[in-house]
């Protein structure tokens, strides 16, 4: 049987939030089989539990925000990709403030911590949601034409096309595309950061935005170039990065995807629209387990490699 996963132990961290600049402590813990991810806010009177799902997305502007009631969790999707690229099924997520930590703007650090707490296979089959029959949606029309598309594959895989017309990022890949079976997520996928441009930067401060960012922990472009002294990570850095986001934004679903993924010009808001027109569609998709793991798709099988 291909077994759900949790962590062994519980394992800290401490950062910033990207957009409201507090300081913030995140304590990952172990969580029984099928509790799926939870947000704990314990910094309220009632600390207050939000169960990871496609309808707990309430807010797509600038990051994936989850909420219940008043209680919100802002950028949760580089944790989440974090969670998918090592299989992660279960875990319990306390967290001090209304926002998750940037650290460095990648996943890394979240990959790095939940590897450290190591990671314990459970006695409960890991559950799927495959893909039976593609699902699509789009915005906009010509210039402006966005989409995202999730089509039937056995395994997991993911496609992105960006289109930013800026002469840093038409320097470097357009285009990528990431296997889970292939690929190696925490090598391939999981160092590329959050990228900014220092106009949207000003603009966003004044409406009380991105004041936790910085060169340490995004991306960040004038008209021209990347001012990051360092440079890229990858030569692709961005729209690698949008596949991280992708892949967290996806995993907000509460199980791992069998499906191809594909997009043009997406973001955290048509992510979560594929997803609830996925759901939406009963025929489109069901559950699966797999008795032995020589059944299931390359890259679940087995836990992930190291770097």
């Amino acid at each position: 049987m291909l077994q759900q996963r949790t962590i062994k132990t519980l394992t800290r961290a401490v950062g910033v939030g990207l957009h409201s600049g507090q300081r913030v402590e995140l304590t990952l813990r172990p969580a029984q089989p099928d509790t799926g991810i939870v947000f704990r806010r314990v910094d309220l009177p009632e600390p207050v539990d939000i169960p990871v799902a496609a309808d707990s997305i309430v807010d797509t502007r600038m990051a994936s925000t989850i909420g219940v009631g008043a209680a919100k969790v802002h950028t949760v999707e580089h944790l989440m990709s974090a969670c998918a690229g090592l299989g992660l099924d279960n875990l319990y997520v306390d967290i001090t403030a209304e926002e998750v930590p940037i650290l460095d703007g990648s996943s890394a650090s979240f990959v790095f911590l939940l590897q450290s707490a190591g990671v314990e296979l459970q006695n409960a089959p890991k559950r799927f949601i495959r893909v039976t029959r593609p699902v699509e949606v789009r915005e906009g029309s010509g210039a402006n034409a966005k989409w995202a598309r999730l089509e039937p594959y056995h395994g997991f895989k993911l496609r992105f096309e960006i289109d930013f017309a800026h002469p840093a990022v038409d320097s470097t890949g357009q285009s990528v595309e990431f296997d889970l079976g292939s690929g190696n997520y925490i090598r391939d996928i999981a160092r590329a950061r959050t990228f900014g441009f220092t106009k949207d930067v000003e603009m966003m401060r004044a409406n009380g935005l991105a004041l936790g960012g910085g060169l340490d922990n995004a991306i960040v472009m004038d008209d021209y170039k990347v001012l990051n002294a360092d440079g890229l990570r990858y030569d692709d850095e961005f729209v690698k990065h949008k596949i991280l986001d992708a892949i967290g934004d996806l995993y907000v679903v509460g199980k791992p995807l069998l499906a191809a993924y594909s997009a043009f010009r997406s973001g955290h808001g048509m992510n979560n629209l594929l997803l609830r027109e996925l759901l939406a569609n009963e025929d489109a998709w069901e559950i699966a387990t797999f008795e032995s793991e020589r059944q299931a798709p390359s890259g679940f099988a087995q836990p992930a490699r190291a770097w």
